[in-house]
């Protein structure tokens, strides 16, 4: 049986390959499914996903951002079913048990930590041998795609021959920007192994208000879905996401 992921935003990719690793963490171990969400926020995963029958563990320092989550669950009714820790990602493996987790999610954390590989190995040690990491990632060779296209050419040229894929002097609040091979590189390089790289939104960021007149918002979404695991379309897609598995 496939749990549903319903209000969890990002793609209808990304949701189905979350919801094919519960399903499989279900008929396997036989139990409800435990999900550590690293940067959890407001809630836009967790909450589904404790509506869904997991019991979820978020580690998040932001209290404004806990707050809103409190009240996303509380509404929702699943508060009891999530364990809020008010910490940042580095006091990961401290505040979670190590191999407690079925699935581990880090989406949008790789980017903004000061150090990628030591947070890839905590999310490695936090999930069960043969569970699973979920990480969505933001895309550098899309941030250089969109800015060409704007006509900003150096800041393009920038994010492409930088070192890390970002502006520093910007105001981003991004420290990186990853293309398929370093994502791949990072995540074996914690012990973890590689089951799927696929791109999202590789055109859902750009067509804007066209949807209304030229498709629909399902035709979208089976054209991300065919075009997400397609080389080249998902190197420039706006975001990558990797499902990478620890050796049972």
């Amino acid at each position: 049986m496939r749990t549903e992921i319903g209000a969890a935003r990002g793609s209808t990719a990304v949701r189905r390959v979350l919801e094919d690793e519960l399903a499989r963490v279900r008929a396997e171990r036989a139990r409800e499914p435990h999900v550590v969400d690293v940067g959890g926020g407001t809630g836009v995963w967790a909450v589904p996903l404790a509506a869904a029958g997991c019991r979820v563990t978020v580690v998040e320092p932001n209290q404004n951002a806990l707050a809103t989550l409190r009240r996303r669950a509380e509404e929702t009714g699943v508060a009891g079913r999530i364990t809020v820790v008010a910490d940042d990602t580095d006091a990961l493996s401290a505040r979670v048990e190590p191999g407690s987790a079925d699935l581990v999610l880090a989406h949008g954390v790789l980017e903004v930590v000061d150090d990628p590989r030591r947070v890839a190995a905590a999310l490695a040690a936090a999930v069960v041998p043969g569970g699973a990491v979920s990480v969505l990632a933001a895309n550098r060779y899309a941030a250089v795609l969109h800015r060409a296209l704007a006509g900003r050419l150096a800041e393009a040229k920038q994010l492409l021959t930088g070192a890390d894929g970002v502006l520093p002097d910007d105001g981003e609040s991004l420290l990186r920007r990853y293309g398929t091979e370093s994502l791949r590189v990072l995540l074996e390089s914690a012990g973890l192994e590689l089951e799927l790289l696929q791109g999202d939104a590789v055109v859902a960021d750009s067509v804007g208000e066209a949807e209304s007149e030229l498709f629909t918002a399902d035709e979208l979404a089976e054209f991300e879905e065919v075009a997400g695991v397609v080389s080249p379309l998902l190197d420039i897609a706006s975001k990558l996401h990797a499902l990478a598995r620890r050796p049972a």
